[in-house]
């Protein structure tokens, strides 16, 4: 009985953890204090390490001897392969969830996105990631197909680490929104595949840019050192 608690207590330490990371509460490469969020949740440290040790394996979190702990900063190139990822799963949860979409998510979905447009207008891209990620939830919960449900949330977990410019395209991913939100109402699979292929190919596309802007940087960083050699012989 004594074990079966303790693997209960590690289990919702490393929900409640995994929660926050969900919650945007730690930002890309960012330190994690273990001794707060020990107190925060009311627990010893055991726990909290446990959970810290679960989310290392899935590429959450790192520990670094005698620095600490710190969230995983995502390469772009590894963002670029989740979204493909990602967008080929939304593509079947959105054919899903047309066929099962009821009327009280359709309202949960429409209260979403009157605050979405709030924090855009707000220029809060924090709040609107928050909102994006409860609207994508509530379209893979009305797939009623727990494992791709479970696929698509790991996957958005994973996610979290990535440091994408969004704010530009943030109207324009407001928009694939009322899409998706307009196909679902309707009903119609085919449509609401349409309107997730191209949300998803709007973040990939912004991605790809950032992955330029980064590229470009690196070749005038080479060319500034090679110029600075040249000028010191």
């Amino acid at each position: 009985m004594v074990k079966f608690k303790k693997e209960v207590m590690s289990s919702k330490v490393y929900s409640a953890l995994k929660d926050m990371i969900a919650d945007y509460r730690f930002k890309p490469g960012a330190r994690v204090n273990v001794e707060k969020v020990s107190r925060e949740l009311g627990v010893s440290r055991t726990p909290v390490w446990e959970a810290v040790r679960r989310l290392e394996q899935e590429g959450l979190l790192k520990n670094i001897p005698n620095r600490g702990v710190f969230m995983v900063e995502m390469t772009l190139d590894s963002a670029f392969e989740l979204f493909q990822v990602r967008g080929a799963l939304e593509r079947l949860a959105g054919r899903l969830a047309a066929d099962h979409i009821d009327n009280r998510t359709i309202e949960k979905m429409s209260k979403c996105l009157e605050d979405q447009l709030k924090v855009i207008e707000k220029e809060d891209p924090l709040g609107y990631s928050r909102l994006d990620f409860e609207f994508h939830s509530l379209v893979y919960k009305a797939t009623h197909n727990s494992s791709l449900e479970e696929m698509l949330n790991s996957v958005r977990t994973k996610m979290q680490p990535v440091n994408v410019h969004i704010m530009p395209i943030l109207p324009h991913l407001y928009q694939d929104h009322l899409r998706i939100f307009d196909a679902l109402r309707s009903k119609d699979p085919e449509l609401t595949e349409k309107a997730f292929m191209g949300h998803n190919e709007n973040v990939l596309n912004q991605i790809r840019r950032d992955m330029e802007v980064v590229a470009r940087s690196k070749r005038e960083s080479r060319l500034l050192r090679t110029s600075e050699k040249i000028g010191l012989r």
